[in-house]
């Protein structure tokens, strides 16, 4: 006897893409392409780039 194995072993199957039942969510197409996301920073962000700019500022001090 040969190989027993090869009768008993699972055999390849080719699965083809099932067709989608229902249609896309145009929304997230639209998302996905690109343009998406956050369009302004909020107030905190703001307010926190403000308080770092300050700090780099230089310091005008006057020595006599």
């Amino acid at each position: 006897m040969a190989n027993k194995t090869l009768g008993t072993r699972q055999k390849l199957v080719f699965r083809l893409d099932p067709a989608q039942s229902k249609p896309r969510n145009p929304v997230a197409a639209l998302a996905k392409r690109g343009g998406a996301g956050s369009h302004q920073k909020n107030a905190a962000a703001l307010r926190q780039a403000q308080k770092q700019a300050l700090k780099k500022l230089p310091i005008d001090t006057e020595q006599d």
